[in-house]
């Protein structure tokens, strides 16, 4: 699928390359742009969790938070890669970490405005923050959205003291609580995540944790299953976890005990009430274009002949001397037309609603005859349903996703 390459900060910069390189003939026809979407991706977290192979950087000592310089790196890598966007309206923008509410308020706030100075954001753009319990103060999640932000997404993970503990997590479930009553106070809409198949944990604390979390009547729930992902503490030291049947039965839980609280599962672990559901990732999903900037950060972006993906330099001090002085992409490649079909059912198999026919052939320059083999393996399989307009994974679809995805690897 993939060539291996050197990782960002060890490679040399991408050859710098102006709009026409981009523009030159192709063997793909794409008759229209996707929506577009901004991610800003900021590195810093109090500590590394276990867990977590985001790039993501443990703040030094006091005042090790480079602020004011890495705000005016992301402006000079947006202004950058502006040509490459120029006149397409932004839909989204999602400030993720790291730990983005380690930045002050006034540097979101100076961060949005350079955003809106440089790209044309569409009328009600959503504009998510990420944030961890732990990291902020009484009325800090005001002061966000006084700057701008639409929507938070809060990282709890869990409310038991024991799990939370287990995950390396700065914040208690007192902290978790109240984080979660301030956002509700501050935002219309928001996100709690949740994570379940934690370490030592039996179907009572989960039970224990969506009651939590339900009675906080979020509009939005995102629930992770903790997987052990490679160059991570908890891979050099794996904790013991529940067995996958146990794991698959907290699943049908939370399905259950959600469907029963008024949010309704759109994607696989995502969950939410009706008007609430996340645009910024259903872009991702519906195989949308996204600009990422910061510190590793990924793009795809479509032109007309060719979809090409971006990748920023991983380590915050060279991605911002790169970013500074013009060039912070590390890694810079056309997507192959014969991946085309997978990464995009990647992506759109994870939506209850499926995807429409048209939308494939728009997004990947690919006819539905080229997909026609898998896609009747698939439904002979029980995987999907469809019709001569949409498909649609089925509950057997949902629960083998992988198996489903992978009938679309290119042969």
């Amino acid at each position: 699928m993939t060539i291996p390459i050197l990782p960002a900060d060890e490679a040399a910069p991408a050859p710098q390359r102006d709009i026409q390189h981009y523009m030159r003939p192709g063997l793909l026809q794409l008759r229209a742009l996707p929506p577009l979407s901004l991610y800003v991706h900021l590195p810093w977290c109090l500590k590394k969790c276990p867990y977590c192979d985001f790039n993501s950087h443990a703040v030094g000592g006091a005042g090790a938070l480079p602020e004011a310089r890495y705000l005016d790196a992301l402006r000079a890598d947006l202004e950058a890669a502006l040509p490459l966007v120029w006149g397409r309206p932004v839909q989204t923008v999602f400030i993720g970490g790291g730990t983005p509410s380690l930045f002050s308020p006034a540097s979101i706030d100076q961060l949005l405005g350079d955003i809106r100075a440089l790209l044309p954001l569409t009328a009600g753009a959503e504009v998510t923050l990420e944030a961890n319990p732990g990291t902020f103060e009484k009325d800090r999640f005001r002061a966000y959205r006084a700057a701008g932000v639409t929507r938070l997404s809060v990282g709890v993970q869990s409310f038991n003291d024991t799990h939370l503990a287990a995950l390396g997590r700065v914040h208690d479930g007192a902290q978790a609580r109240a984080a979660v009553e301030e956002a509700a106070q501050a935002f219309d809409t928001f996100n709690l995540d949740l994570m379940y198949a934690l370490p030592g944990q039996q179907m009572a604390a989960l039970d224990a944790d969506l009651e939590i979390a339900l009675a906080l009547a979020p509009p939005h729930l995102s629930i992770y299953h903790l997987t052990i992902e490679p160059n991570t503490v908890f891979a050099k030291y794996p904790p013991v976890v529940p067995e996958d049947d146990l794991a698959y039965a907290m699943l049908d839980r939370i399905t259950e005990r959600t469907a029963a609280g008024g949010l309704q599962r759109y994607e696989v672990s995502a969950y939410a009430r009706a008007g609430h559901e996340c645009a910024h990732n259903l872009n991702y999903w519906q195989f949308g274009d996204y600009l990422g900037i910061g510190a590793g950060a990924h793009s795809k972006l479509s032109f007309a002949h060719r979809v090409v993906r971006q990748t920023r330099f991983r380590e915050p001090v060279l991605y911002m001397e790169r970013a500074l002085s013009g060039n912070a992409v590390a890694q810079d490649a056309d997507v192959r037309r014969a991946d085309l079909a997978f990464e995009f059912m990647l992506n759109a198999l994870r939506l209850r609603g499926g995807f429409a026919l048209q939308d494939f052939v728009e997004r990947t320059g690919q006819s539905v005859a080229s997909i026609a083999p898998a896609l009747d393996k698939a439904e002979a399989q029980g995987l999907i349903a469809r019709d001569m307009v949409h498909v649609r994974p089925t509950e057997r679809g949902f629960d083998f996703l992988s198996n489903l995805q992978e009938l679309f690897l290119p042969g």
